[in-house]
């Protein structure tokens, strides 16, 4: 895992470098692809997130959502990224949220994922990714994540990862416009997970 600054029209942007991906803050420049990808994934997207804002794909609404990511980010509330292939093709989304400090340490892990470039391992790889950032650049100890029961790909996607299963969340999330039960994980930074990129070294 590789971490550098973007050029001056990203200042403080953070991109962090998987095998075959990276991942960065969104920008301007990224609503195209992103509303093009999102509205081609959108049946593909739909049971799994929230009910989208009937102007979730427009400009307008893409501006607030960089301000309020980078208003997130300078407060250190949440990290959210888009992830890219090596070759700069979008395939999806993740955020570190919620993110927690003093005697927590911990932040929320969320993720979405193009319909055409499911299943390939992507996903995998930027999760790996992000958690050698959470662990190493921001200094976390633990990461939490939640999914559906039914959620097949990301249960395995989570497990595969090293996080382990941690309880059973009644009516946790609304997702697609309802209240939904939600299977918990936890990945601690002390964690074997021999999967995950190693964690930089401190000091």
């Amino acid at each position: 895992m590789a971490l550098f600054r973007l050029g001056p029209t990203s200042e403080s942007a953070t991109c962090v470098q998987g095998e075959g991906v990276y991942l960065r803050p969104p920008e301007m420049r990224d609503f195209e692809a992103w509303a093009g990808l999102r509205e081609r994934s959108r049946a593909f997207l739909t049971p799994w997130e929230p009910t989208w804002p009937g102007d979730d794909l427009t400009r307008t609404s893409f501006r607030r959502r960089l301000r309020r990511h980078r208003q997130e980010i300078d407060g250190d509330e949440a990290y959210p990224f888009l992830i890219f292939r090596e070759d700069h093709v979008l395939l999806g989304g993740l955020t570190l949220g919620q993110v927690k400090r003093g005697v927590v340490q911990a932040a929320t892990l969320g993720y979405w994922i193009g319909a055409p470039y499911a299943g390939k391992g992507y996903m995998s790889r930027a999760v790996r990714a992000v958690t050698g950032f959470a662990f190493s650049n921001l200094r976390l100890h633990r990461i939490e994540a939640s999914c559906l029961p039914h959620n097949e790909a990301s249960i395995k996607l989570l497990e595969r990862i090293g996080f382990t299963r941690e309880g059973f969340a009644r009516s946790y999330l609304r997702i697609n416009g309802v209240w939904q039960d939600h299977l918990l994980y936890g990945l601690l930074e002390s964690d074997p997970a021999p999967l995950r990129l190693p964690k930089r070294e401190q000091g």
